[in-house]
């Protein structure tokens, strides 16, 4: 426990030497005294997925203990305006105390929380994204016996003014470095910001995308998160929008977290890296190093659900336009090893048994390490059109669903589903032609959710009036023959 938490950026976390799930109000109250906070902060995001906040100046004593155990009261129908009603409108917003963080903006001296909504009843509000999440994660737990880990990978495009000097080379921005690169620079103040806020992160780089148009530069990025519950995972990838956002607006500059700014750049994504865990082991992977059969039934499960998880995962008509052939994101329903051109990817895992670091540093001495933990499995369909943690939820459902049909079944969906080379390729038309394909529009993930909608709701995870709101959100865009339009006609 001591590593995980020595050198941690988050200063509550730094102060309080604990882990932050064993935050207490009594911490909190010391923090506050302490480092002379002087507001707290409550956040949380909304309907819309964005990021509300409520703010309360540190009064008194009294008055801390009171929001800290108490939180307040807000109006729901503006948060909710699909599920609640101005008539009855109130809703309970609760700091959770695990996600304390000093507010990296704020001169004002300022500790900030996300919090849980909950109703009249003192229950956790049924249709809040949040709450589905921790109920998905809850049945995942009691149907399989295991824990659902996820971690991030966050896309976006930072945009400033073009510059004669150094140019790029127009979408081969992977990993490149100063003085190609440009903003390289923002991108690492904002790793720093997100650490801040007790993101976990694993990297950062630049990534392919990366033009000019109307003198302006466009150039990618990309922040990997590491493997955490799936509900601290969803937490790390909301605050770091926002921490994006707000730096990107302090320095004049503009970002965009669009699934597509335009036909042939690449697109930008948010892949879900998933692994599975028990008593505290990575159970992605068997005895012989290979997948293990839970983590094969489970890939079953989102071959299954994946149409589907594209009503909570590419939620804007912009979604689709990235989800087109030879732009590394995914078309069809298939999974592989390695395998850019498939949905779900397992990316390699550490499994060679070659102690490489020895290799490459000879005077080290050998070592037996166990880097089973790094094996996971990536979801590359969802873009930051998303709601976080209802994406979260259904892919949660969806490996749960892969565990809970016939072993065989399973096993043989997930045998069927395998791909081992470019999909795309005129040579593999054949073994393209075999595979379903995702939805191509908001209306067509809309009705593929509706056929779907009995699984995301067993278990009383997803609510039926929260399946209801997001179907008529979908619908709403009215986008249907979108695709059509630009790629057919």
């Amino acid at each position: 426990m001591q590593k995980s938490i020595e050198l941690c950026p988050n200063e509550v976390v730094a102060f309080l030497k604990k882990s932050p799930r064993e935050f207490t109000r009594e911490d909190i109250i010391k923090f506050i005294r302490e480092k002379g906070i002087q507001m707290v902060d409550f956040m949380y995001p909304a309907e819309d997925g964005r990021v509300k906040t409520l703010n309360f100046t540190v009064n008194n004593l009294e008055y801390v203990e009171t929001i800290l155990s108490e939180g307040e009261r807000v109006d729901g129908s503006s948060l909710f305006p699909s599920f609640i009603e101005a008539g009855n409108s109130d809703l309970y917003v609760i700091p959770r105390y695990r996600t304390a963080f000093v507010d990296p903006f704020n001169e004002i001296p300022t500790l900030c929380f996300l919090c849980s909504f909950f109703d009249r009843e003192g229950e956790p509000f049924e249709c809040a994204p949040y709450a589905t999440l921790l109920r998905a994660a809850k049945v995942f737990h009691d149907s399989t016996g295991m824990e659902f880990e996820a971690m991030g990978e966050l896309e976006y495009y930072v945009i400033t003014e073009s510059t004669p000097l150094f140019p790029a080379t127009d979408q081969k921005g992977y990993h490149e470095s100063e003085p190609f690169a440009k903003l390289n620079d923002f991108r690492r103040e904002c790793m720093v910001l997100v650490a801040k806020t007790g993101g976990q992160i694993k990297y950062g780089h630049s990534e392919v995308g990366n033009f000019t148009q109307d003198g302006k530069i466009y150039e990618q990025n990309e922040i990997e998160f590491l493997p955490n519950p799936v509900d601290t995972a969803a937490d790390q990838l909301l605050l770091a929008k926002w921490v994006i956002r707000n730096l990107a607006y302090k320095k004049g500059l503009d970002v965009s977290f669009a699934p597509k700014i335009t036909a042939g750049k690449a697109g930008s994504g948010m892949h879900i890296h998933m692994r599975l865990m028990k008593d505290g082991r990575n159970a992605t992977l068997g005895s012989d190093g290979k997948l293990s059969e839970e983590s094969l039934r489970a890939i079953a499960g989102l071959m299954k659900m994946a149409p589907s998880i594209t009503a909570f995962g590419n939620k804007n008509p912009t979604s689709y336009f990235r989800l087109v052939p030879h732009q590394e994101a995914p078309t069809n329903v298939c999974w592989g090893d390695c395998n850019r051109s498939a949905l779900v990817r397992v990316p390699l895992g550490w499994s060679s048994g070659k102690d490489m670091c020895r290799i490459a540093n000879p005077l080290e001495k050998p070592a037996d390490m166990d880097t089973t933990h790094k094996q996971t499995f990536e979801m590359r369909s969802p873009d930051c059109s998303a709601d976080i943690y209802q994406l979260m939820a259904g892919l949660c459902v969806a490996a749960r669903t892969g565990l809970e049909i016939p072993r065989e079944e399973a096993l043989a969906l997930a045998k069927d589903k395998y791909v081992d080379m470019d999909i795309h390729k005129a040579e593999n038309a054949e073994r393209l032609k075999t595979l379903d394909c995702l939805p191509a529009s908001c209306a067509e993930s809309a009705d593929c959710l509706e056929k779907a909608r009995s699984l995301y709701e067993a278990s009383g995870v997803f609510p039926p009036r929260m399946i209801d709101g997001i179907l008529k959100g979908l619908r709403s865009l009215k986008d249907g023959d979108t695709n059509d339009y630009f790629y057919c006609g």
